[in-house]
């Protein structure tokens, strides 16, 4: 079953004036608000979304089957992309901004974003990589090594944060995941929102609406959007799903589960 989170409206004052904190030392925010799956289909239909103009994704996650990098703050994924190169992401949250290694900060390759949704938000760092090549569907078939993946730089992050003991190519794959992405810009809305759809091999799905924009665009926007998806009908208020939590945990459970069989 999805992983949710504690049932709230919004953001307290103390929580806002954390976010709009990090906010100042991110290179963007992310807003973002999933829909309980009874509310999928209006969602899909009232601000006009095309199914068919979607793109589908495969995502692999790699973790220890007792999830020792999530525990840490670690995750590791990459992904196929129909019509676009492989590409992978080294991701490190929760972060303070300031406490980055500049040379890491620095990275042509690094992104600094701050995700937030009812009731919660979270300061990310993600070096990412793109492949030359498409490799991940050979990586998850176990016939190339998982490292081969990832780049100098990466592999680099990943030692600085992964517990000890713990190499890329001893993880276990997670996945894959099926995700329909769709960039859309709604009538009446004047921005473009990003519409996830991830199905789970158990038949359960989490669709997530989001946008992003300038640290300092953050509270405008939070509130046009607010209004806008409230105005077509969206559930604000209902319990929000973590995608990257819920497919890990899933996994996890069936990793133990075959190897107590």
């Amino acid at each position: 079953m999805p992983v949710t989170t504690r049932r709230t409206q919004r953001l307290s004052d103390a929580q806002l004036e954390e976010v709009l904190a990090l906010a100042k030392h991110a290179g963007s925010v992310e807003l973002k608000l999933t829909v309980p799956d009874s509310e999928r289909r209006s969602t899909v239909t009232a601000p006009g979304m095309d199914p068919l103009e979607a793109q589908i994704r495969q995502v692999f996650f790699f973790d220890t089957p007792e999830l020792a990098l999530n525990q840490h703050g670690v995750v590791v994924r990459a992904r196929r992309v129909q019509g676009r190169g492989d590409d992978t992401v080294v991701k490190l949250r929760p972060i303070v901004p300031g406490e980055l290694p500049p040379t890491v900060r620095s990275s042509r390759n690094m992104v600094v974003e701050v995700d937030a949704m009812p009731g919660g938000y979270v300061c990310s760092a993600s070096l990412k990589g793109a492949l030359a090549s498409p490799q991940v569907r050979q990586v998850a078939a176990g016939v190339r090594a998982i490292r081969k993946l990832y780049s100098k730089e990466q592999r680099a992050f990943f030692s600085a944060h992964a517990p000890d003991g713990v190499g890329l190519d001893e993880l276990s794959i997670l996945g894959p995941i099926t995700v329909l992405k769709l960039k859309f810009s709604p009538a009446g809305y004047g921005r473009r929102l990003v519409a996830e759809l991830w199905f789970y091999p158990d038949g359960s799905r989490i669709l997530e609406l989001s946008t992003k924009c300038a640290p300092g665009e953050a509270f405008q926007v939070a509130t046009e959007t607010r209004a806008f998806l409230a105005g077509k009908g969206v559930d604000l208020y209902g319990e929000q799903q973590t995608k990257t939590k819920t497919a890990l945990e899933y996994f996890s459970r069936n990793l133990k589960a075959t190897a107590s069989a």
